[in-house]
Formats: C-alpha cells, structure tokens, sequence
C-alpha cells in the first residue's frame, strides 16, 4: 500500500467510525450555517463522493441550489480523529444510488421510502480533505501538553495531520 493509499484508506476509517457529521453552507446573507447529518456511504473510493438523504423541500437544498460550495466535518471525540471536507454540492434524484444507500434508519426522515417525493440525495464531491488522527493515549497527551506548558515549546506531535488534495 502506497503513503497516498494509506492516507486515503486513514480519512476513510475516520469518516465511517464517526456517525454523523456537520454540513457547513452559506445562506443568502453571506453568513455560514451548519447542520448535522448522516454520511451514507458504504466506500469512498478515491474521486467518488459523499452522499447524504436530505428534504427536497429543506433550507439546504434551496441554499444548495445557490452556493454550492460546503464543508462537512467530522468530530469522534472518543477516537481522536477529526476530519474536514471542503467540496461541491448537488441534488440527485438518481433511484438506483438511493437504493443502494437506502437503510431502514432512514424511513424515520422519509416514511414514503423511495418513493416519498421529499426525498433527495445530496452529493459532495470532495476537492480538498484534511485528517488529524491521534494515536497517543490520553495520559501521555496530558503528559506532553503539560511539558509543552511547563518549558513553553508545543509540543512536537500529538499524532497524525495529512491534507489531501484533488480527491
């Protein structure tokens, strides 16, 4: 496996152990809005997407439609892994890639399933991701920030920080 393979493979296992995500767009006034959503993907191969289920009839898709330019970030916090994907998106209405992502958790949003015609799937095309993934216990990141404090140099690594570009 090349560096570039394992760094692909490092973003991908962030992304899929953490179960939600935020969704960053900007509304018409120019201010930056968020809001918490569920990756579906089953793989993310290099150059594919992320895809989301989201309402037809949502503020996103409407702002989507103006600005499609967003960010998705993912936090789990009981890892210590956080990843940033700034990209492109679009509304797709593409049934056969709704059925392959469609699961039974997401009935609860879309109670027509398929059919309901408030569903739509939002794609992200990726153009930049950056990863920080921590390996170190918490103690010996206790340890190394109290001797960055007490010498008053940063500490030196508190794990792995790759950024990825043209995905």
């Amino acid at each position: 496996m090349t560096d570039q393979d394992m760094t692909h493979y490092t973003l991908w296992n962030i992304i899929k152990t953490t179960r939600f995500c935020m969704l960053t767009h900007r509304d018409a006034d120019g201010q930056l809005h968020s809001q918490p959503l569920t990756t579906q993907n089953r793989s993310f191969d290099e150059g594919s997407p992320l895809y989301f289920f989201i309402s037809r009839g949502s503020h996103l898709a409407q702002r989507i439609a103006q600005d499609d330019h967003v960010n998705v970030a993912y936090a789990n916090t009981d890892a210590d892994s956080y990843v940033s994907v700034s990209g492109s998106a679009s509304l797709s209405s593409d049934r056969a890639q709704a059925e392959r992502l469609w699961s039974p958790a997401v009935r609860a949003w879309f109670p027509g399933g398929l059919d309901d015609p408030d569903l739509a799937l939002l794609i992200v095309w990726p153009h930049q991701a950056e990863f920080w993934d921590v390996k170190e216990s918490k103690v010996m990141q206790v340890l190394k920030m109290a001797k960055a404090a007490l010498t008053g140099k940063p500490p030196r690594s508190l794990g792995e920080h790759q950024k990825l570009e043209a995905l």
